[in-house]
């Protein structure tokens, strides 16, 4: 995908910005359209985050350019889902004021260039783990096979041979607790 903005500046700043455009445009753009309903809010997203980049004062400030696009892209998503009213407990493990971030997306930042996310991640799964230990076997089972393994909830139903009202409860009891037990961690990774 090839982005398009109009930058009519000349220098060293600027080219720096229509650099970083071009490297990370199509990535931005398909994390984007990953966590939005459609193309159009996707494209439109992009451009506040280019917005935002052609605002800095000194690119050169910025030590991961591309670390800090995903934090304005996460951001700029945040505040659609919050004009849309479009939550689901099912998709989202957290429910803040501050917007909504899955489990799925901590354990799959990328990490390969960026040691700070890496040890972030290594303190998520450690407390994550811990967390879980603390629920009871058929919590802990219903979240992981939901949350990590991907089961519906129905499925999940399926294969215990359980009421699908019973699982939904156990779900809910067990993202309470990993919500409160986790809920420092999850502030740090806000600011």
């Amino acid at each position: 995908m090839k982005t398009s903005i109009s930058l009519q500046m000349t220098g060293e700043p600027e080219n720096k910005i229509v650099e970083t455009i071009k490297n990370y445009g199509t990535k931005i753009f398909g994390f984007i359209r990953s966590k939005v309903n459609n193309t159009e809010d996707a494209k439109d997203i992009l451009q506040e985050v280019w917005f935002q980049l052609s605002r800095l004062t000194n690119i050169d400030d910025i030590e991961n350019i591309g670390g800090w696009l995903y934090y304005v892209a996460k951001n700029k998503i945040t505040d659609n889902y919050r004009k849309q009213k479009h939550e689901s407990l099912d998709n989202y493990f957290w429910e803040t004021e501050d917007g909504e971030f899955s489990i799925k997306e901590i354990l799959l930042l990328d990490d390969s260039k960026n040691p700070e996310i890496g040890l972030f991640k290594e303190i998520f799964w450690e407390k994550l783990i811990t967390a879980l230990n603390e629920l009871p076997e058929n919590q802990r089972q219903v979240f992981i096979l939901n949350e990590i393994e991907d089961l519906t909830l129905q499925e999940i139903a399926d294969k215990t041979n359980t009421n699908i009202k019973t699982i939904i409860s156990r779900k809910g009891y067990a993202i309470k607790h990993l919500r409160k037990k986790l809920n420092d961690l999850y502030q740090e990774l806000l600011n």
